[in-house]
């Protein structure tokens, strides 16, 4: 029995110290957040397992309700399609009010959700506020002024803020949310987000290609929260997400952003908040920055986010379509997180999920498909 026993142990002990020695330790932390839970990648309820730090709120503003406002009444058709592939919410905003919510699978109007990659384009709004503040200079500022790891960079191009930003910074990444071996799951598992990208490195000229990459949005969170530092070295991207945005525009409740074990906010993904909210930053992009009469982001700052860059399907750190009619931009976050912007039909459109359910074969199609459902439900 003693030996039984023991053998069994090292069964268990081995692999641990195998993980340990190879370097990827980071997965006993995914087994014990994640997949011993039974999910086979991140989930939107995953806040609950990490570190975190809040976004705080102020005062709070209500969204104005539309006439013909009522909770859970989406279009039959439209509810169906939300709930047959996961959906847990979706919601729409018309002219500035708040026209249809509803949500499933025991979620509600209060029930935090993570963003996900939505969250790059919450960043990249930042280092708007930043640039126009003067913390930092502008796009074409290069990495190097805040990250000087990367001084020797190959062969002399040095990326700038923008480029990461837009995704053609050219650092060597693999995206991919699924391999526990994956390095978007060691940034996701890690203890030091800081140390695992310094340690990474730039292999193509910057501006020569497009590659979606979580590396390149955390690497822009750590050129903000450098300059930030150097005038406050209490300085924290949630503190200055609260004091510049948050607040602002009245969000309803703290939001909460993870971090990782060294106290750095996960910025590529990972803020934590409800519908109500997450249409707030949508309406932000719509009124071209302007919240309230105060402008929290320059216009033209926005515009050049959804603008196409080195694709004509992504600007600044956001996603854009203007092919297929109505036209609109958003942002876009894994298992199906998007806020949709409408400028035709002055509109916000909201859908949370735990995935994309049957939509994972033919994302694109699907986004078109929301989009077109909303728009009906109100012409």
């Amino acid at each position: 029995m003693k030996k039984i026993l023991l053998a069994l142990l090292m069964l268990i002990l081995l692999p641990i110290l195998a993980l340990w020695l190879t370097g990827h330790k980071y997965i006993l932390t995914a087994l014990s957040r994640t997949y011993l839970s039974g999910h086979k990648t991140a989930n939107i309820d995953d806040y609950q397992v990490f570190e975190t730090r809040l976004i705080k709120a102020g005062q709070t503003q209500e969204w104005p309700l539309h006439p013909d406002y009522e909770l859970n009444s989406l279009p039959k058709e439209l509810s169906q399609d939300v709930e047959a592939n996961d959906g847990i919410a979706f919601a729409i905003v018309k002219d500035g009010q708040l026209l249809e919510e509803q949500y499933y699978q025991g979620y509600g109007p209060n029930s935090k959700t993570n963003s996900f990659s939505m969250a790059k384009t919450v960043l990249t709004l930042m280092v708007g506020k930043a640039i126009e503040e003067g913390i930092m200079k502008n796009f074409d500022q290069p990495i190097t002024d805040f990250l000087p790891e990367f001084k020797d960079a190959k062969d002399g191009d040095v990326p700038s803020i923008g480029s990461l930003s837009k995704m053609s910074s050219g650092y060597e990444w693999e995206e991919h949310y699924y391999s526990p071996f994956s390095p978007t799951v060691e940034l996701l598992y890690g203890d030091d987000v800081e140390s695992f990208l310094l340690e990474g490195a730039f292999t193509s000229p910057p501006d020569t290609k497009f590659y979606y990459s979580s590396a390149s949005t955390q690497l822009l969170a750590l050129c903000l929260s450098r300059a930030l530092k150097k005038s406050n070295p209490k300085a924290t991207l949630s503190n200055y997400l609260s004091e510049k945005l948050w607040k602002p525009l009245g969000m309803n409740d703290d939001g909460i952003w993870h971090l990782d074990n060294a106290g750095m906010e996960l910025a590529y993904c990972c803020i934590n908040t409800n519908v109500r909210n997450y249409a707030r930053f949508g309406q932000l992009l719509l009124q071209d920055g302007q919240w309230n009469g105060q402008q929290l982001i320059s216009k033209q700052f926005v515009e050049e986010m959804r603008s196409p860059g080195m694709v004509p399907h992504y600007g600044y750190s956001t996603w854009i379509e203007d092919v297929n009619k109505p036209n609109y931009y958003y942002y876009r976050g894994h298992l199906g997180q998007y806020i949709f912007i409408v400028p035709e039909h002055n509109a916000v459109i909201v859908r949370l999920g735990r995935s994309r359910g049957a939509d994972e074969a033919d994302i694109e199609a699907s986004l078109d498909r929301y989009v077109n459902a909303a728009v009906r439900s109100f012409l």
